[in-house]
């Protein structure tokens, strides 16, 4: 019998960890908004409602049937793409979250476009200058914008770069019917926000995993061999530090697309926050569901992939002996 590859084993184990994560998420959403206090029912038809039109509003949402029961149900609507239907306007989930989604998506790409390549070139810097100004300043920055809430990031970047020298649009609409370069132009703000956010973070790991190679052998051998100090450290020492950075890095990207919920109502973004917040507050149980699981499956499925680039980039276990 052929043994199985390490490779494949890992994999298949991170595979069904995942799956059983997002199955223990969908759980915990479920639970959660069944537990919130009030009824959905009175707060649809309000004080006034009669009890046998309460009666009948339960029934018609299933809000009769067993927990359990509505659980399957709601489970099983949901893996074959069924999100339910919205209290408030009796829209399809599913058809109006998909434009909501994708200009999320469209957000998080352009954030992290930007982040990603300069958050590791920043690193870069920073470990070829450890211990000297370059170093010292690009840490402070970064951990300057770590600290400063992304609300109040986003008022200061609307303060200065549109009400004082009004470069851009405060409010992120966009719309289906707009160019490209126009939709670039009204994401500038919250996309920048979005970066500052996580920039740190990605830069400060990338500077921390490349560090502890940097006493390696072939480090050493390396600097022996005359190799300027940028390439030492861009040829040979992160290469060999990708795994960490992959992962930091996939996480970062999930929070772009899970975390931009202040970020979207503070700009009026039409995305997946603010469309999660406007029903919120309307009480819309299904939809809060709903994107409770979209938000866990991205976050789920891209941690997932972290872990895949991790395994596959380790020679260790492409090349078991």
């Amino acid at each position: 019998m052929t043994a199985v590859h390490p490779v494949v084993r890992l994999l298949a184990q991170r595979i069904a960890l995942g799956l059983v994560l997002l199955w223990a998420a969908s759980v915990l959403i479920f639970v959660g908004t069944e537990i919130l206090p009030g009824d959905v029912a009175q707060s649809i038809l309000g004080q006034a409602a009669t009890p046998q039109a309460l009666a009948n509003l339960r029934a018609d949402m299933g809000l009769d049937r067993p927990p359990l029961e509505r659980y399957l149900s709601w489970l099983g609507g949901a893996v074959r793409g069924d999100l339910g239907t919205a209290l408030s306007n009796g829209q399809d989930i599913a058809r109006a979250m998909g434009q909501r989604l994708s200009n999320t998506l469209f957000l998080a790409f352009w954030a992290a476009v930007v982040a990603v390549p300069l958050a590791i070139l920043l690193g870069l810097v920073a470990v070829r200058y450890r211990g000297r100004w370059p170093d010292r300043l690009i840490s402070g920055v970064t951990l300057a914008t770590i600290s400063i809430p992304e609300f109040l990031l986003g008022y200061i970047v609307i303060f200065f770069l549109a009400v004082e020298f009004r470069l851009f649009p405060s409010v992120a609409t966009i719309h289906s019917g707009m160019s490209l370069a126009d939709r670039l132009n009204v994401i500038v703000l919250p996309a920048l926000v979005l970066v500052l956010t996580v920039l740190g973070h990605m830069m400060r790991m990338t500077r921390a995993a490349i560090l502890n190679v940097m006493q390696s052998a072939y480090i050493e051998t390396a600097e022996l061999k005359g190799l300027p100090p940028f390439a030492v450290i861009a040829r040979h020492a992160f290469p060999n530090a990708i795994a960490p950075v992959v992962n930091v890095v996939m996480i970062n990207l999930a929070y772009l697309v899970v975390g931009v919920v202040v970020v979207e109502v503070v700009f009026v973004f039409p995305g997946m926050g603010q469309y999660l917040v406007d029903h919120v507050s309307k009480r819309d149980v299904p939809v809060v569901q709903a994107c409770g699981l979209v938000f866990a499956t991205v976050y789920i499925g891209l941690n997932l992939l972290a872990d895949v680039i991790a395994i596959l980039a380790n020679p260790r276990l492409r090349h078991p002996k």
